[in-house]
């Protein structure tokens, strides 16, 4: 089988499980939370057109991480799964006149969508009743909200660098190596946005929780600087093709 067929069984695969998974999941899934969730999608929307270029690495960062995690801590399984899967369609949608890359989008929406399912079912695992036996493992918000981000961590970055493997010949270890030590603060930085968002939602309500918006981009703003300064001191080494969503 050449890479091609290959790659293309890949992303069938991972299209599959986000399909199995987030049927299992939506079926689980509690209360919608209306505005809520609307206000959610549209900073994820928003925010996954704020990317960061990686040093040394051939793909981007989205910004739109920490409403993602919010999602899948605050909403219900189904306006996560829902999040996720517009914000990142608008997240690969072309500029311009570029042409959609339709392997590209399946891909990423796949993969994204799989890796927020899991999250979902790490996060609120002792609540779902065909999950009752996790209750006793982790029954704290912390804890829970850890495993949940490190589902979502390793749920997006392993994927992206198979498919790179698969398409450029190369070990998965060392690109998921040098993708992991870049992206793996900022999703430790995500989830304390998103513990932050809960605690205020819970205390203050949802609509002041979500004024975390500037403080996303002025974020943005000090990835781009500090990693620009890092490029120019830096050979640039492509590592990764720009397939990346998450990460």
């Amino acid at each position: 089988m050449n890479n091609t067929r290959r790659i293309q069984a890949f992303i069938g695969t991972m299209m599959l499980a986000a399909a199995g998974t987030a049927a299992y999941v939506g079926m689980l899934s509690h209360a919608l939370h209306g505005y809520f969730a609307l206000a959610v999608l549209a900073l994820a929307a928003a925010t996954s057109r704020m990317k960061v270029k990686l040093p040394g690495i051939n793909g981007n960062m989205s910004v739109n991480l920490p409403f993602l995690l919010t999602a899948v801590v605050n909403l219900s399984a189904a306006e996560a799964i829902l999040i996720t899967c517009v914000s990142t369609g608008v997240q690969c949608w072309p500029r311009k006149n570029a042409k959609v890359n339709s392997q590209q989008m399946a891909f990423n929406i796949g993969m994204m969508t799989f890796a927020s399912c899991l999250a979902s079912l790490m996060f609120h695992g002792g609540t779902l009743h065909s999950w009752a036996w996790m209750s006793f493992a982790w029954k704290s918000t912390p804890v829970s909200l850890a495993l949940a981000t490190l589902t979502l961590f390793l749920g997006q970055t392993v994927p992206v660098a198979a498919i790179i493997a698969l398409s450029e010949g190369k070990a998965v270890g060392p690109l998921w190596g040098s993708m992991a030590q870049l992206s793996f603060p900022y999703y430790v930085l995500s989830a304390g946005i998103s513990s932050m968002v809960e605690t205020v939602s819970a205390h203050m309500g949802w609509q002041l929780a979500l004024a975390v918006f500037p403080v996303m981009y002025a974020i943005h703003r000090s990835y781009r600087l500090y990693f620009a300064k890092t490029a120019e001191t830096q050979p640039a080494n492509a590592l990764v093709r720009a397939a990346s969503a998450g990460a």
